[in-house]
């Protein structure tokens, strides 16, 4: 085959090269030269990158509306994004999941790290949902979808095209399914509980697997306990601990239907009995709690990412620390607290401070008896370290 022929586009003489070739995925604006034929590339466009002396550092695809104006595809600069290439790609990050997992309920592709920058892919069962977050992953959807159908055998792909991530790209928004068809709600097993994930119209893909080790962790400090799930989406705390032996769980959620779901996947486990849900915004939940005097063996706070970026980075604090004081007074005396951040912009250490400040603030004292991140489906490249966005810590509260 010959070799295509790409534009070039090439850094700036500051750019930091040595970190490209080192494996940093991301190519700022500010950082590479935007010459006439540079802005005239299509949104999603492949170039070879070079660096300033014109040396070929691999191909790339380019967006101007973003402020990662480029992103590493290949090392290879001739390298064609063919299915054979997306295959390739998916073998790989396919052979780990089936060494972590048992069951095909996981994330399948992690973007950067797994060589699909933009794009993630969860697998549930014999149904994959594709996030195609990038303007190049929309670009060459089919190609993605042929290969992920031929290396995993899925029959139904759903392309779920929601997020701010592609608001950022320049994307529009829409979601429908590309392979198969989606009759409902879909089962997933995980940790011994049973979720039921909407696949096209739940949030994100439907599910969250990167929680799946904290449930577990959680799970234990619930048993034989009762157990305050907030922000539950489809009751992911509040049914792993259930699962592993607590004696009831609360779900909270802003979503009448996400907590529709979850009474189904309780039921699915036999757990209706144990289950409740209450409906309502969290804050004003957990403060109304407060005012009937409950008290839990585990409260649970999972909210969304109060700070996606930086510009939010102080509110988004503001917000961990509420949920802390607001949370820490609803745990029996000896029970455990965990608070989790699914925050880019919010640091391990800047949420460690804010969930403490929140629970000394709260009145209790406290000790850290374990700090979680994502499940290792999740995997983070080292030379990036944004792709580590999720943190959970678990409290044993005094007092």
């Amino acid at each position: 085959m010959t070799a295509p022929t790409y534009p070039t586009v090439r850094l700036r003489p500051k750019a930091e090269a040595r970190a490209i070739r080192h494996g940093f995925p991301w190519i700022y604006s500010d950082e590479l030269v935007t010459d006439r034929r540079t802005q005239a590339l299509d949104p999603g466009a492949l170039a070879v990158l070079e660096d300033a002396d014109r040396r070929p550092l691999g191909l790339v695809t380019v967006n101007l509306r973003s402020r990662i104006i480029a992103r590493m595809l290949d090392r290879d600069p001739e390298a064609v994004l063919d299915e054979r290439w997306f295959s390739e790609r998916l073998i790989r990050a396919l052979a780990l999941r089936d060494t972590l997992y048992d069951a095909p309920f996981y994330r399948l592709v992690h973007a950067e790290a797994d060589g699909l920058p933009g794009v993630v892919i969860d697998r549930f069962g014999d149904v994959a949902v594709v996030q195609p977050n990038a303007a190049w992953a929309e670009a060459h959807l089919e190609p993605l979808v042929a290969a992920l159908v031929a290396v995993t055998g899925v029959t139904t792909v759903v392309k779920n095209g929601s997020g701010r991530a592609r608001g950022l790209e320049g994307l529009a928004e829409e979601t429908l399914v590309l392979r198969g068809a989606v009759s409902g709600p879909v089962p997933v097993p995980m940790n011994g509980a049973t979720y039921m994930a909407d696949l096209l119209g739940g949030q994100k893909t439907g599910l969250f697997f990167d929680q799946r080790p904290n449930h577990a962790f959680a799970a234990r400090l619930g048993r034989g306990q009762s157990v305050l799930d907030v922000f539950s989406h489809v009751g992911g705390f509040g049914l792993a601990a259930l699962a592993a032996g607590a004696r009831t769980a609360l779900a909270v959620d802003a979503s009448a239907a996400a907590l529709d779901l979850a009474v189904q996947g309780a039921g699915l486990m036999g757990a209706s009995d144990r289950f409740s849900t209450r409906q309502g915004d969290a804050f004003a939940v957990l403060e109304a709690l407060a005012e009937e005097e409950a008290r839990f063996g585990l409260v649970v706070c999972d909210p969304p990412a109060f700070a996606p970026a930086k510009p939010a980075l102080e509110a988004g604090l503001r917000a961990y620390e509420r949920v802390a004081r607001l949370a820490a007074p609803l745990v029996a005396p000896g029970g455990f607290l965990v608070l989790c951040s699914c925050s880019h912009a919010v640091d391990l250490s800047a949420f460690r401070n804010a969930s403490a400040r929140g629970i000394g603030r709260g009145g209790r004292r406290s000790q850290i008896l374990h700090t979680g991140f994502a499940g290792p489906d999740h995997p983070v490249l080292p030379q990036l370290a944004e792709g580590g966005y999720l943190k959970t810590l678990a409290f044993r509260l005094d007092g």
